[in-house]
Parts: C-alpha cells; structure tokens; sequence
C-alpha cells in the first residue's frame, strides 16, 4: 500500500531502505530522502538514524553524526522543528526517486533490432573505393604508416597512380595522414611499392604487405560498424524527445492551471496582519488581529501557498502543512562567501527583491509595527498590500527566468527560484518560439511594473540569432540590445489581443 509521497511521485511499489542502501547514487543525504519515502511523513534524525541501523546502513550513532553533516534541511528536504519532512511536489524528489531506482524512467527508450551488417572480405580479395571511403572518411591516420595507406589506395585503384593522385585521393578522405608525394621512402630494398619508369607509383606483384593493409583497412570498418551498433538509434532517440516534450508539455500545462496565492504575515512567528494574494485573480485580501481566524478557510481554495518561510507561516496561524503544496518565496542559499578571509552575505528575501525587481524597499516591518500598535487599520493595510505586492513581483520574476538575481556592491549573481518546476515555460523557449514564429516579444524593462497597468512600460524586441543556433539575444526597436536579466515581464506580440 503505497503512502502520500509515494502517491505523487508514482511510485508504484513501496521502497524499502535495504533495497537502495548499495545503490551507487547512495549517501547519508539521498537515503534520508529514501527513508522518508518509506514512511511516507516525516522522521527526526534520531528516527532515521534508527531505521539505518536497521536496515545495515551503519549503526545508529554513526547514522546520526553523517546526516547532521550533510545539511539534511535542504529541498526537498524541510526541517519543521526536530522533524524533516519532504515536498513531493518539488522536481528535485522526483529526480532523487529516479536517481536510486524508485521510480522508472519516464520515457522508455525502445529497443530496434538492427540488421547485422554483411561480412567483410579476406585478404586476397582487392579492396574498393567504397571500403576506403568507409574506413578513412574523417579519420586519423597519422599512427598508420605511409606505406600501407599509398597501397590501400592503389590496390582500390587497380593499377599504378602519380605521386600527387595518390595523395589526392587520402586528402578526399581525412586530412589527418602524414602521406607527401616522396618517392624517395619507397626506394630502399624490400619496399612494397616501386616507382615505375613514368614515376608513378605501383604495388610489387605478390608483396605480404599487401595483404596486411587490406586487413587493416578492413578492421577500421569493422571497429566503425561495431561501434555504429552500439550507440542508439537516432530515430528512437528523437522519437523518446518528442515524446519527453509531450509529457513536459502536459505537465507544464497541469501546472499553468494550479490556483496560487502568495501569503504574507507580519510578525512571521505569530502573525498579527496577513496578506492574500490570488495570482491568477490578481486580487489581495488583508486580515488584521481577529480576522486572521478566517485565513484557513480562504486557503482551503488554493492549490499552491507561496511565502516567506510559508511552512512556520501556516504554523503561525493554525494550518498543518504537512500534505500541502507549498512554494518557499525565501532564498534557497542563505549565505554567499565574499572573499578568501572568509567574509560572508547573509541572502535575504529582501536582497533578492532589490537586485531582481529594483525595488528599493520592499517590506517596512517599523511602519507596519507602529500602525498596527496605533490602531490604523487604514495605513496597515495599504502597507500589508505594497509588502505582498513586493512579493508576487520576486514570485514573477522567478516564474519568467527560472532564477532570481543577487545584486550586492560588486556582486550580480544568478541563484535558483526553488518555487518553479523545471517544467515551466521560461523567458528563453519564449525567444525561441518568437523567433521561430517571426514575431516580437513585447518585454517590461527595469523596475517591477506597476500593479494596476502591470503592461503600461512594455516595448516590442526582436528576437536575434547570434553566431551559435542556441545563442540568442533581444533588442528594441532602435537596435539596441534589451538585457535579459532586466525584464520583468514577456509575452509574445501575437498573444496580444
């Protein structure tokens, strides 16, 4: 019987921790996210520590001391007080459950039998045009020695060659033989290859030689067919793309039609003002003291809850959030070193709204404060709003590029947007359909748009090509080129209606 986790992986028969201990992606990190897999909700570390003894890990004391230095809280691994639970919905479980063997591979790759290839001829039959073409098309001969590479070319000939023609006919294959027109090399006693009386070159009847570069020429083609056998069919494999692409598709089309709402709290611990923002609607709703007993029921319509710390958040307020789909809007990556003495950044949600979004100040915790310890409502509110509205601008740019960016004095780094599925349409397919459908992609440039006319600021650019078929750029309608990390907002100018 399979348990919650196991549900939304797919994950048709329950797992077991001895199954995958040995398993060559194994370690402390991925066989806890096993073990919670197994119980299927969540475990302390002294928990899972136990269930490696059990299983033959190691003993409990050493299971214990590996998971706590393997920084076990980090995703799809939540830590909720002394428990670690698991977000199923997060791509990264998915992998994980790939990765050890829990799940199979989503795409079978189909098996084609292919015909076995004729038989080569020995070394008394003459070699052909086609056979050197076959063994030599691209090659390196360098370690073959100029000798056997002029008589492959003359036995495919037939007859005796110029100099220059032999050399002609190994340039039309491979540039990389070191054979020149010198006869000199075949003047010694005992040489397989003579110069006739018009200096041209020709093979000496019933040479052993000849037979060892028939032979050799031979082996090239055998090794090259072998090796053709053995990599995958490129029908098959464009075939499992396609089908790969279906499934992203659908499942990119699953995610488009999830309800979301960014939930904002202030204080986090036990919140006294919240804010709901409905993402599709665009609408927010504000609850102040008592009309917080009201949140749960507004969140029951949600599929996805998205916030700072989201999970002590619905703590906060009552919500059990273990069996939900939630989106953690705070920096996956708290810390960033600066320099070699060791100075470091601490990453906040803050950070990544100024250097993603360009607004300058994104929550004012001292204003709300002083409102709320003054009775007004009035001024709360607006303030809970612009804070949310912060949020859902960091929520946005994340779902448009798949990163957010850290901007901090000399730093302008890309990190990861942990609430977006890899599934999801990104900035840079849109530029690739844009240019394959010949038409412009209508982008808002520079600070986050305003929320009534989100569209006010947008300008057409036009998708370009650079040297590389996966290098692509954007620019306006002067020419010049629109950074992509700027945008803020992108939609194709024939979606416009």
């Amino acid at each position: 019987m399979t348990n919650a986790y196991q549900e939304v992986l797919k994950i048709t028969a329950p797992p077991r921790l001895e199954q995958v201990k040995d398993h060559p992606e194994a370690s402390s990190y991925s066989l806890l996210i096993a073990a919670l897999i197994e119980r299927g909700g969540p475990m302390t570390l002294s928990e899972v520590a136990e269930r490696f003894a059990a299983a033959g890990v190691a003993t409990a004391d050493e299971a214990l001391a590996a998971l706590r230095r393997c920084r076990p809280a980090r995703p799809p691994v939540h830590r909720d007080g002394e428990h670690y639970s698991l977000d199923p919905h997060h791509d990264e479980a998915d992998l994980w459950a790939f990765r050890l063997g829990l799940r199979p591979p989503k795409v079978t790759r189909v098996a084609v039998a292919r015909p076995e290839p004729p038989p080569l001829p020995g070394a008394d039959v003459r070699l052909t045009a086609a056979e050197l073409d076959e063994a030599w098309k691209d090659a390196s001969l360098n370690s073959t020695s100029a000798r056997q590479v002029a008589l492959a070319v003359l036995d495919a000939h037939g007859g005796p060659m110029p100099p220059d023609e032999v050399v002609a006919a190994v340039r039309a294959r491979t540039r990389w033989h070191a054979l020149t027109a010198d006869s000199t090399k075949f003047k010694p006693r005992g040489s397989p290859i003579e110069v006739d009386a018009d200096g041209r070159w020709a093979i000496v009847p019933g040479h052993a030689a000849l037979g060892v570069a028939r032979t050799a020429v031979r082996d090239r083609i055998a090794a090259s067919r072998r090796a053709a056998q053995a990599r995958p069919d490129p029908a098959v494999n464009a075939a499992s793309m396609r089908v790969a692409q279906e499934m992203r598709d659908a499942h990119a089309a699953e995610l488009a039609q999830l309800r979301r709402v960014i939930l904002y709290g202030f204080p986090e611990a036990r919140p006294e003002a919240l804010a709901l923002l409905d993402v599709g609607e665009r609408t927010i709703a504000t609850f102040l003291h008592e009309e917080i007993a009201d949140v749960p029921r507004r969140l029951a319509g949600f599929d996805v809850i998205a916030g700072i710390d989201v999970r002590g958040l619905l703590r906060g307020i009552g919500v059990d959030p273990s069996g939900l789909r939630l989106a953690e809007l705070g920096p996956a990556q708290k810390t960033m070193k600066l320099n070699k003495r060791g100075r470091t950044l601490k990453i906040t949600a803050e950070l990544l709204i100024q250097g993603s979004c360009g607004i300058s100040r994104p929550f004012a915790p001292d204003s709300l404060r002083a409102y709320l310890d003054a009775g007004d409502d009035t001024k709360a509110r607006r303030r809970l709003e612009a804070d949310v509205k912060s949020l859902y601008a960091l929520h946005e740019y994340g779902r448009l590029h798949h990163t957010v960016r850290l901007r901090w004095g000399f730093l302008d780094e890309r990190l990861p947007a942990p609430w977006v599925h890899h599934d999801e349409p990104y900035l840079g397919e849109m530029m690739e359909q844009a240019l394959m459908l010949g038409v412009p992609v209508e982008v808002v440039v520079g600070g986050a748009p305003g929320w009534a006319d989100p569209w006010s600021r947008a300008i057409p650019a036009r998708v370009v090509q650079g040297e590389q078929t996966w290098d692509l750029y954007l620019v306006d309608q002067a020419g010049i080129p629109v950074h992509r990390e700027e945008i803020q907002l992108a939609r194709l100018a024939a979606t416009v209606h």
